[in-house]
């Protein structure tokens, strides 16, 4: 009979615990993907600044194509002379300035003073401006 009391109560006793064991591993492993998503975006931000100081690094100081050029900002619809879209100036690592690629093989990315423009190469008109993307 002693043998059966026990028993009954190390039953009741462990039973708990087992229910208390699997809340743990439970939140434990909660904490484990909270971590590992904590050192992804850590790791992503690592990578995305790391891309921008390789691109600061290699920019060099934009030379005209004329001599007596003086930078004069430019808006959308304006046209550029050929000389300034040339391939010199054209930007071809488009997600290192975070600019989406062009939509078809007659625009391109240019390089205008401080400024990125996007250039219809066929006619010269800008459609669209990012404004100081060299500093």
């Amino acid at each position: 009979m002693r043998k059966l009391i026990l028993l009954a109560a190390i039953a009741a006793i462990s039973v708990p615990t087992s229910g208390a064991i699997a809340q743990r591993y439970d939140r434990q492993r909660a904490e484990v993907r909270q971590d590992r998503n904590e050192l992804r975006r850590d790791r992503n931000a690592l990578r995305r600044d790391r891309e921008v100081r390789q691109v600061r690094r290699t920019r060099s100081a934009y030379v005209a194509p004329y001599r007596s050029w003086n930078y004069r900002p430019v808006t959308i619809g304006f046209r550029l002379q050929p000389a300034f879209y040339g391939s010199r100036y054209y930007i071809s690592n488009y997600s290192a300035y975070r600019l989406q690629a062009p939509r078809n093989r007659w625009q391109r990315w240019i390089r205008y003073g401080n400024d990125l423009l996007l250039v219809n190469v066929r006619t010269g008109r800008v459609l669209d401006v990012v404004h100081n993307r060299y500093w």
